[in-house]
């Protein structure tokens, strides 16, 4: 495939803006980015698309998202809009577990379908590629399910999938010893042997999993090679963040009670700092300080944490909006939090970014305006999007 878009009135690739650009693509990766009365001859008699005057950002990269899952919990969301904690639900025997029962009586063809329609609304929003959880299962089999789920989706989805297992909580009626041996001792190991994830995720936190148990987990996982990421400081400072930055994780995630100290072990070894602001303003937690982040060397993502319970967010623009107002990002970093920030929590320089050798995945705004699309809270004029070059919605 050989392709050049013309009529792009403003580009952001996140990190540079250049204004009526061009773009060539060849076997779904950019090969030239530029002025467009810059195009080198070589490209000139390739097809063209002309995409009429518009502004042009890179596709989103949601890189922590619990997209699977069976039923919901509007319950919950009114309870606790009526004040009950988050906590206190979780406890009661609600929150997670309400979604793991749900989840276990759903069939995989079930859990499929409703997540390759949420997949589709993602799409819609301009997520070109996004990492998926299971830990709603947390019994072996039914995590598996979920695991099989998510590998059919990457199949079948126009989107990047990445797929991690997650060690969410201790089931109810297990010891949690036996529980971390078995995830340790069994589950990681089939996981790694069949290739079902990449990447091994440990929610750290009051009510999850101790440090202790956390380490035991993530280092099991490196010991069969898998990659590693965690939820650390969202309800509860643990020491999960310097874990995270110890082990080389490529993401710790929430950092609502995270520290200065804490963000500086992030930057010093690289390890990406994701916010998540649908579930600090939905559970009225502290907003997580992405520009004191930034500002102290750490690379800042953000990404939706779409689940039933703590965050039903579909829009990862309104998230970039919320750190905007929020969080003291300026729109720019905004932007690059969600696209390139946001591929390096998956491991991936090759995705986030229009420049040469990454894949050529962009959306494209009804707009001549690239970053129209963070002004209009509410409404999100996207035109079309582009994964590896081809049209995957059309208005």
């Amino acid at each position: 495939m050989k392709r050049v878009f013309t009529g792009i009135a403003e580009l952001y690739t996140p990190y540079e803006r250049l204004e009526q650009a061009a773009l060539a693509v060849q076997d779904r990766r950019f090969v030239w980015v530029g002025a467009e009365s810059s195009l080198p001859r070589e490209y000139r008699s390739w097809p063209r698309t002309d995409l009429g005057g518009r502004g042009v950002v890179p596709g989103i990269v949601d890189a922590h998202t619990h997209l699977v899952y069976g039923g919901d919990r509007l319950g919950e969301y009114l309870q606790r809009a009526r004040g009950d904690s988050y906590e206190a639900i979780l406890a009661a025997g609600g929150g997670i577990y309400a979604t793991v029962r749900a989840t276990h009586a759903a069939s995989e063809e079930e859990l499929y379908e409703l997540t390759r329609a949420r997949a589709h609304l993602f799409l819609a929003q301009g997520v070109t590629a996004l990492e998926i959880k299971s830990g709603y299962g947390l019994l072996p089999e039914a995590e598996l399910k979920m695991l099989r789920v998510i590998k059919k989706l990457k199949e079948t989805l126009p989107q990047w999938v990445f797929p991690t297992l997650l060690a969410h909580v201790v089931p109810q009626g297990w010891a949690r010893g036996e529980y971390v041996a078995m995830f340790c001792q069994e589950l990681i190991p089939e996981v790694a042997r069949s290739g079902l994830a990449g990447a091994v995720d440990v929610f750290c936190d009051q009510g999850a999993f101790t440090l202790e148990e956390t380490r035991k987990i993530l280092e099991a996982a490196l010991s069969h090679g898998l990659k590693i990421k965690l939820h650390a400081e969202q309800i509860a400072h643990t020491g999960a963040t310097r874990l995270a930055a110890e082990l080389g994780a490529l993401s710790a995630d929430h950092l609502e009670q995270s520290t200065p100290a804490d963000w500086q072990a992030l930057a010093r070894v690289g390890t990406v700092g994701t916010v998540l602001p649908g579930a600090a303003v939905i559970l009225r937690k502290p907003f997580p300080k992405a520009r004191a982040m930034w500002d102290a060397g750490v690379k800042v993502a953000i990404a939706t944490d779409h689940n039933p319970g703590s965050s039903p967010l579909y829009s990862p623009w309104l998230g970039m909006q919320l750190t905007i107002s929020l969080g003291g990002l300026s729109a720019e970093e905004a932007l690059a939090a969600h696209t390139a920030h946001a591929a390096l929590a998956l491991g991936r320089t090759d995705l986030g970014r229009i420049a040469v050798g990454a894949q050529a995945d962009f959306a494209v705004l009804d707009s001549r305006k690239a970053l129209e699309g963070l002004y209009r809270w509410g409404h999100l004029p996207l035109w079309k999007v582009f994964v590896g070059g081809t049209d995957c919605v059309a208005t």
